[in-house]
């Protein structure tokens, strides 16, 4: 494929601008409502409510792995479907009622219960939030795949996805500073009424998706014959550009993941001796920045992936995220604190083109396998995409309990020991620098221009 010839978009696939600006506003409901849950579950029932780490990895892990279970189903279940509002409409509209009830859910845990108790709970609703959250996005980020059949145009609608995302990015780093706001008697209740806000906001975005967003190949879908479960699996599963796209992305997701909220503990614990009103601050700061500089980079991404393809903008941002979060070293500070912005520009912009590309590329894979199996699948690649990332994850939220406990932290102390400090910062710097890096060796080698 001469990317050159892309460069012009014909009119039958362009996206109109208004279709792009609800796509992204539904993306930006899951992206608000999962980075929510992954930054604020330590803060706020291992800091806050004293669940022991390691139960909160469990509570945190298992509904990944039931997760990985019902992302096929529901990707399978969208790719059948036949109905008058298509085939991933009616899942993104039923979908984002139960993601904002959900979300509201996972912050009315009480002080007061004991380990078990507590565990019980948020266990029992994070099952409940990943299953609303399954149901609303399997469907809704393969119909992205589906929208247009140009392989830049593609990329202008996931850099639409990213724009709104971060713009509901800007407002995650702030949830913890507003819980911790003296109009609430702790963080616990403060958190319970912001997530009753964000879950109304979440809502909203799932609603605009369905209703604005339109499906295409509704007619080539009528005349496909309905491909079995396993059989669909196994198909996706053989596909070797998308495995090689896997390997790429597993590490780098891993190993961020594998020190899953280590960054909140040490601006709290080691920058700031556990002031946590000082610490929400630059957090909040830091979540804004990130978020800020994303909305410009979307522009950026766009011009360089449109001009030396998708694989090797990715390579060259991910070089850029491990150089970044190598300066923590020295910017971890507590006499400049501030110098933490540092790596969050450089992060920051990785992500960006790490989580917009990889979409835009499943959506060539979609097309490279429909040339295979003469079938549209969309529903499948992104299932088992999250099958696999989500096992991935799963997996490392467990190893991240056990490894949060392995450096000695105590949550019932205000002020951690010199040896559990070093050990957070060398884990939370290591891991991620040097996944980054093998998932650069590994795109080297990607099949698919």
């Amino acid at each position: 494929m001469v990317q050159s010839q892309h460069h012009i978009t014909e009119s039958k696939d362009k996206i109109p601008r208004g279709q792009k600006v609800a796509y992204g506003l539904g993306a930006m409901s899951t992206n608000v409502a999962v980075n929510s849950f992954s930054n604020l579950t330590l803060l706020i029932y291992n800091s806050g409510l004293g669940l022991n780490p390691v139960l909160l990895g469990i509570a945190q892990s298992v509904p990944r792995l039931w997760d990985a279970i019902t992302d096929p189903m529901i990707g399978n279940l969208s790719d059948n479907t036949r109905s008058r509002f298509g085939r991933r409409i009616p899942y993104i509209f039923v979908g984002a009622f139960l993601l904002g009830l959900a979300f509201a859910l996972l912050w009315m845990a009480p002080k007061g219960w004991n380990q078990y108790i507590t565990f019980g709970y948020v266990l029992v609703v994070c099952l409940f939030f990943f299953t609303a959250a399954t149901i609303y996005d399997v469907p809704r980020g393969a119909l992205g795949f589906e929208m247009t059949d140009d392989y830049h145009e593609r990329t202008r609608l996931f850099a639409y996805c990213s724009f709104f995302i971060n713009v509901g990015a800007l407002t995650t780093p702030w949830l913890y500073f507003i819980a911790t706001r003296k109009i609430f008697k702790n963080e616990i209740e403060g958190m319970r009424y912001v997530g009753y806000f964000m879950g109304a906001l979440m809502l909203f975005g799932g609603l605009v998706c369905s209703l604005f967003c339109k499906e295409r190949k509704t007619q080539q879908i009528k005349l496909q014959p309905r491909v079995k479960f396993w059989d669909s699996i196994k198909m996706t599963s053989q596909n070797k550009t998308f495995i090689w796209l896997l390997a790429v992305m597993l590490p780098v997701t891993i190993g961020f993941y594998f020190v899953n909220g280590f960054s909140q503990y040490i601006m709290l614990y080691y920058v700031y001796g556990g002031d946590k009103p000082a610490s929400s601050v630059l957090m909040g700061v830091a979540g804004t920045l990130w978020a800020a500089l994303s909305l410009p980079g979307v522009f950026v991404m766009t011009f360089i992936a449109t001009r030396i393809g998708k694989a090797k903008t990715m390579m060259l941002f991910l070089i850029l995220m491990a150089l970044g979060n190598s300066l923590k070293m020295f910017c971890y500070s507590k006499t400049y604190p501030w110098l933490v912005l540092i790596p969050t520009a450089s992060l920051s912009l990785g992500m960006l083109v790490l989580f917009s590309l990889v979409y835009a590329m499943l959506a060539d894979i979609c097309d490279e396998d429909e040339l295979n199996t003469g079938k549209r699948r969309e529903g499948s690649y992104q299932a088992v995409y999250g099958w696999w990332w989500k096992i991935g994850i799963a997996g490392a939220l467990l190893v991240s309990g056990i490894l949060l406990k392995a450096t000695g932290f105590n949550e019932k102390i205000a002020v951690q020991s010199e040896s559990t400090l070093f050990w957070l910062r060398f884990w939370e710097i290591g891991l991620p620098s040097v996944m980054c890096l093998v998932s650069v060796l590994l795109l080297t080698k990607y099949p698919l221009t």
